[in-house]
């Protein structure tokens, strides 16, 4: 007994106080908070307030304003349209090429976002061919005569799709509405992007929802619409939130695709992040700091409505 206890190693010590282990993890996230602070401190102790108020009297920088709110509101309404039913369908069913599709999904995720303007600055530019009736349509609405000896002429060329869509919104509504360099690109640019956002946030919403309620509610009578709308969209009310949060966000701050898809022209495709860029080209600082201050306090303020009302780990990316 004694010889084998002499050949056992001998027992080192070791603390066992979490006191090391806290102390790092600390530090690192205190050194980025910190961070996060300075930065936006030095942006807000930059200028005075009596700059920021006439920065604000800018008929340019209210209209970026404007069109910034409108367009996010506008883009956090046709993401949770596209996010709810791909989200569900994605969580729910299985099928070929699933994963093909999930990866397709979070392209707009991982692409630069400057990549993301140029692809869809080429969709909008793809040759397509001519449609006499519908020329004859856009001459009438117009009132011109139809030259069918210039239209056969014409008929041999192609026409971008941005035309088409023009030609197409004059028809219907008496006048040529364009998407590329006009606000459509704004609002689609932003979707892109906060659409993506969305998507992944309600599938992990309806991930976290059992499918044992909508079960029951199939074997009780509903249909598979009646099942959705009853017992499992209620249940997703705070991730329909969360989405809907990280898309206006999201669409609040997009600047990239905007600046490729949209262009930078004042008081026409002029959004938030777009006057942050002009004024600084034109060396008005306090007018970039003002649009970005905006940016800043809406941002903390959609953040904490949604971590006060929704933003829960279960509809976290």
């Amino acid at each position: 007994m004694s010889a084998s206890n002499s050949e056992e190693p001998p027992r080192t010590w070791k603390s066992r106080s979490d006191l090391p282990f806290y102390a790092v993890f600390v530090a690192v996230s205190a050194v980025y908070i910190l961070l996060i602070v300075a930065m936006l401190a030095a942006e807000t102790t930059y200028t005075t307030p009596g700059h920021i108020m006439r920065s604000f009297q800018k008929p340019e920088i209210r209209y970026a304003i404007w069109l910034s709110l409108v367009s996010c509101a506008i883009t956090t309404v046709l993401s949770l349209w596209v996010s709810v039913p791909i989200g569900y369908l994605m969580s729910r069913h299985q099928f070929p090429g699933k994963t093909l599709i999930d990866a397709i999904l979070d392209i707009p995720i991982v692409l630069p976002p400057l990549v993301i303007g140029l692809c869809l600055l080429i969709l909008f530019q793809i040759q397509l061919p001519q449609f006499e009736w519908l020329n004859e349509m856009v001459a009438a609405k117009s009132g011109i005569v139809y030259d069918k000896a210039a239209a056969a002429a014409v008929a041999d060329q192609t026409q971008s799709l941005d035309e088409l869509i023009r030609k197409i919104t004059k028809v219907l509504f008496g006048r040529a509405i364009g998407v590329t360099y006009e606000i459509p690109s704004i609002i689609l640019a932003q979707f892109m992007v906060a659409c993506a956002f969305a998507v992944r946030t309600m599938r992990v919403t309806f991930d976290q929802i059992g499918p044992r309620y909508e079960q029951v509610a199939l074997t009780l009578g509903c249909n598979r619409g009646q099942a959705f709308w009853r017992v499992v969209f209620p249940q997703a009310y705070r991730g329909l939130l969360a989405a809907a949060t990280l898309a206006w966000a999201r669409s609040l701050g997009e600047f990239g695709p905007i600046l490729i898809f949209s262009g930078a022209t004042r008081m026409k495709t002029e959004v938030l992040p777009t006057t942050v860029f002009l004024e600084l080209t034109v060396g008005n600082i306090e007018g970039a700091v003002a649009a970005s201050l905006i940016m800043v306090v809406s941002a903390l303020i959609v953040l904490v409505i949604a971590r006060m009302f929704g933003l829960t780990r279960s509809a976290a990316i």
